[in-house]
């Protein structure tokens, strides 16, 4: 008697339609509406944020490499948040949201493909730092501009190339009946659960993608790190040692919140898969963490905060101006 599994390969090879659903959080419909509304208030937070420091940043004509970095990392954010976010509201909203295979696969690699470009812009940040602190009479001349374009650049088509593997390798898979997804968005784990073949072409493939993509930043990171600790060591100031540490509390802040959720879903081995725990610490990594860049650095700094004073400034002198030519007008009609 043929088994569903195969049964399943027949319908794929024979290019039926396919569809999955996200159940999101089906569990809990009976606080749909509260998770509803804290869920679309934590996404415009967000968005108005990271938004914040975008325009902040552009709107800045000297950016020092640091700023630049930080403004990549904003947008980078904000694409992330409307990849994932809308999805998981329709399905708060409705109580599973069905999605096609294709907008699977591209909601996937859009996910992991941003997510792998701030683990290198995160790699590159620190580089920045290992710069600052370790050689500062060469800073400028290490962190030009174009160096700073190429970095970024280079972190983009990296990340997009593992992505792309990564999505092609998992739906080549055939997926078995019921096709739900036990997420409120097409992740990794979650899709790799629902496959009928026991090969490990798509597990490799998740492999390559998490050496590639966390491990070799991590490890660039560290290295940064640990000649930045070396070079404070020599620093005989405290108050000297003290300052140049608080450059880097903000990165480091970031990195630990990123690569502590993105550590505990990705490497660990597949017996350990729970699809509950997955979606709790998905919610930290795709909610809360996103929040939490533009409140580090708009507070940690000093750039940030400059330069929003100065665009509050500018719109409270503009919007003076805008009373004062109005009382200018009504004047003269008298």
């Amino acid at each position: 008697m043929p088994c569903e599994g195969c049964m399943e390969r027949d319908n794929v090879s024979s290019g039926a339609t396919m569809e999955f659903i996200l159940l999101g959080f089906s569990e809990l419909l009976h606080l749909r509406v509260l998770l509803f509304f804290t869920f679309l208030i934590v996404h415009l937070v967000t968005l108005a944020g990271n938004m914040m420091v975008f325009i902040a940043v552009v709107r800045e004509p000297s950016r020092p490499p640091m700023l630049f970095f930080l403004g990549q990392l904003s947008a980078v954010e904000l694409c992330y948040t409307l990849v994932l976010v809308p999805k998981a509201l329709l399905s708060l909203a409705v109580g599973g949201s069905p999605i096609s295979m294709p907008g699977c696969a591209a909601q996937m690699h859009f996910f992991v493909a941003l997510g792998g470009t701030e683990c290198f812009l995160l790699a590159a940040m620190a580089y920045d730092r290992y710069a600052a602190v370790c050689q500062p009479l060469r800073y400028a001349a290490l962190m030009g501009e174009g160096l700073c374009l190429c970095l970024a650049l280079a972190c983009a088509l990296g990340a997009f190339a593992v992505a792309l593997g990564l999505t092609v390798a998992v739906f080549r898979l055939p997926f078995c009946q019921p096709r739900r997804i036990d997420h409120f968005f097409c992740d990794v784990p979650a899709v790799l659960h629902l496959a009928c073949a026991q090969g490990y072409a798509a597990e490799l493939a998740l492999l390559a993608a998490c050496v590639l993509l966390l491990l070799l930043p991590f490890l660039l990171i560290l290295a940064s790190y640990l000649c930045i600790v070396v070079a404070l060591l020599g620093v005989t100031s405290p108050v000297g040692r003290g300052k140049a540490f608080s450059t880097c509390i903000s990165h480091l802040a970031i990195t630990l919140l990123h690569y502590g959720c993105a550590t505990f879903i990705y490497i660990r081995p597949k017996s350990s898969y729970s699809p509950a725990r997955d979606k709790v610490v998905s919610l930290v990594y795709t909610n809360v963490t996103p929040l939490m860049y533009p409140l580090i650095y708009g507070l940690r700094n000093k750039e940030i905060r400059g330069i929003l004073r100065k665009m509050l400034r500018r719109k409270k002198i503009g919007g003076l101006g805008h009373y004062q030519s109005c009382d200018v007008c009504v004047c003269g009609k008298f």
